[in-house]
């Protein structure tokens, strides 16, 4: 089923920002305020806030931890009257764009739009009568805001669940394609899809069909993945299978944690597939018992405090002599370490040697130093 789009006011942006280096979907392309999602664009990085939204002060700090961490998108929930009375103020104080999302209720979705909310998560079958849905749609499509319709395996329509008997693909399909259907016929086309699963395959399979048959931006997300680590693997198998078939544009990884750490999972799925051109990566060895230093807290200690570096650099931080000098020396930045002392590399050139208790400082110092090379250095927004 192929869903044509075309939307006037934004053809003007349908230039690629950048070249994925694989064969990427390409995708309708809207905006969630300046950050551009789909049309080959960056994939964006997203969480959503954990306090309650009523809580204007805990909510923006939340915010700006994630911003802090690499968060191009947040979104808060708009859940109740009061939350309903402080999104504007979250708006006007968020350093990234703010997604309102919105369940069943249409006039909260209103409140949101109009304080400023720079896309809403809501699904318009849901929210009512004919007259409801057009209002919203009026009035994003006045704003010049996009809607996520989000499906999730837990929440499909009764009619569409008895029709196949249980969550299918071909059910999260279907639920999506009748909300499309519904904003499309108010004549609103920029649309977001999700159809999350906590089981991975399905959602993989989900994802795939809608991908081959629509070209709308797509959200990735296995919801409610778990604990950080069950939830880190769930959701780097699933996104990044999709994402390494050239399939996604903005993507949420969902753990039973601190918002920040969604991103910072995310950003690294992204890292691995060579889709994160702004950000530090760091290669380490497991260590083993030729190990002469202290690895374990030279590693932590420098992730702690790259978290906010946005550059595109590669740091190779190996223990011994046996693989340390080679990788270390394919690196942007690299230590070789042994026996109390370090040998830092610089683009496969020997810096110095610096102590143990040096390297630290020394290898944070050369990453805020390093000029990264121009090519690499065309992603403002992953």
């Amino acid at each position: 089923m192929e869903l044509p789009i075309v939307n006037s006011d934004q053809q003007r942006h349908e230039q690629p920002i950048a070249t994925a280096p694989y064969r990427r979907r390409y995708s309708h392309r809207v905006y969630v305020g300046d950050v551009p999602i789909g049309g080959n664009a960056p994939i964006a990085v997203q969480s959503m806030t954990k306090t309650k939204t009523a809580d204007i002060e805990a909510t923006v700090h939340q915010i700006q931890r994630c911003a802090d961490a690499g968060a191009d998108v947040m979104r808060v929930t708009v859940n109740d009257w009061d939350a309903a009375e402080a999104i504007a103020e979250i708006v006007r104080r968020s350093p990234v764009p703010i997604v309102a999302d919105i369940h069943f209720n249409h006039v909260f979705a209103l409140k949101a739009i109009q304080a400023g909310v720079a896309k809403v998560r809501i699904n318009p079958g849901n929210i009512g009568s004919r007259e409801r849905i057009a209002q919203v749609l009026t009035a994003a499509k006045e704003r010049g805001i996009p809607i996520r319709i989000g499906v999730n395996s837990g929440s499909l329509e009764k009619d569409i669940l008895e029709k196949h008997g249980y969550p299918t693909a071909e059910a999260l399909f279907e639920s999506a394609i009748r909300h499309v259907e519904i904003a499309q016929d108010f004549g609103f086309d920029d649309i977001i899809i999700s159809v999350k699963s906590t089981d991975v395959r399905l959602m993989i399979e989900a994802y795939r069909m809608i991908a081959e048959r629509t070209n709308f931006p797509l959200h990735l997300g296995v919801t409610e993945a778990g604990t950080t680590r069950v939830g880190t693997i769930k959701s780097a198998v699933g996104i990044g299978t999709l994402l390494a078939e050239g399939i996604g544009d903005t993507i949420r990884v969902s753990l039973t944690d601190e918002p920040e750490e969604e991103i910072l999972v995310g950003k690294e799925i992204l890292r691995s597939l060579g889709l994160a051109q702004r950000s530090v990566e760091i290669i380490s060895c497991p260590t083993c018992g030729r190990i002469e230093v202290d690895l374990f807290s030279i590693v932590r200690q420098i992730e702690e405090r790259i978290k906010s570096i946005r550059k595109p650099v590669k740091v190779a931080l190996l223990g011994c002599v046996v693989n340390g000098p080679g990788e270390a020396s394919e690196a942007d930045i690299g230590i070789a370490a042994g026996r109390g002392v370090g040998i830092l590399y610089r683009k496969g050139q020997v810096i110095r040697r610096v102590k143990e208790e040096e390297i630290v400082d020394a290898v944070i110092e050369e990453i805020l130093n390093f000029v990264p090379e121009e090519n690499n250095n065309h992603d403002t927004h992953s």
